[in-house]
């Protein structure tokens, strides 16, 4: 081969300079590294991985508005101040509000994604991606991008499985990925350890008690979302490890490329379903 026709890349797995006509990594061992399975698509679309953060925020302030715009809820509905500018329980199942009702009655497991980016109020919002702006970035940091998204992605259907199976008719909101995050930094922090580890561990089981009392005051909180969302968090922790122990590879980028291609894919069903009934069916 000529050396000029010669390319190369980084090795998905290890991250080290190989050449394209490697079958496999000669530093980490690889097998066909060229693969497009083994590419990192998303981190290709981002300049910076902590920019998924403000992906995450934008795509739920997008469907806040067009639930919102679709059918807003009459003023004084609800006591519940979460519930300040709030869509409509038909604006909310249009756009893919999860729970026993949209599943057993309709069948839409697909709920258990589209559920996530969808709140029930301006407060509501609000809080949950003020939480995920502070916790997703020591997520990333700690754990990667892809690991980040993977976990947000499968505690939010998790936590939506546990309240579904506790006989939960109707939830909505990002708080069981949130909260999710929030385990998967309890079990980083209590099993790195040290200085460091020992004071986040009681930072974020303080931030738990919070969240718990919270779920027992205010009324329409779904508390089986929430608990749901940690417990599989502190799983995947466990399962995935984190950078300390074992460096993001192949098969954590190839599972965030498939929660994202999942993700986009029943959010953007969500869209032209509710497009369709109001536009076609009313």
């Amino acid at each position: 081969m000529d050396p000029r026709e010669r390319k190369s890349m980084l090795c998905p797995n290890c991250r080290k300079l190989i050449s394209t006509s490697e079958e496999a990594c000669p530093y980490c061992g690889t097998k066909n590294p060229t693969s497009l399975l083994k590419r990192d698509f998303i981190g290709s679309l981002l300049s910076n991985p902590y920019d998924i953060i403000k992906v995450i925020i934008s795509v739920n302030a997008v469907f806040y508005i067009l639930s919102l715009v679709l059918d807003p809820a009459s003023p004084g509905v609800s006591g519940n101040p979460l519930a300040l500018l709030s869509p409509s329980n038909k604006s909310l199942f249009l756009m893919g509000a999860t729970g026993t009702y949209p599943i057993q009655q309709f069948g839409a497991w697909w709920t258990l994604v589209s559920a996530s980016y969808l709140h029930g109020g301006i407060l509501h919002i609000f809080f949950n991606m003020l939480a995920l702006r502070q916790i997703g970035p020591l997520v990333i940091h700690e754990f990667g991008l892809h690991r980040f998204f993977a976990i947000y992605t499968i505690t939010g259907i998790s936590g939506f499985v546990l309240s579904v199976l506790a006989g939960v008719p109707f939830t909505i909101g990002a708080s069981a990925s949130v909260c999710g995050l929030i385990g998967t930094i309890l079990y980083y922090g209590k099993t790195r350890g040290g200085t460091f580890g020992t004071a986040l561990y009681r930072q974020v089981l303080g931030w738990l008690v919070i969240i718990g009392l919270f779920g027992i005051i205010v009324p329409g909180i779904n508390n089986w979302a929430h608990g749901g969302g940690v417990a599989a968090g502190i799983g995947l922790a466990f399962l995935l490890g984190y950078n300390d122990r074992r460096a993001e590879n192949h098969r954590h980028r190839l599972l965030s490329t498939a929660c994202m291609g999942l993700t986009s894919t029943v959010l953007l069903w969500a869209v032209l379903r509710a497009a369709y009934f109001i536009f076609f069916l009313q």
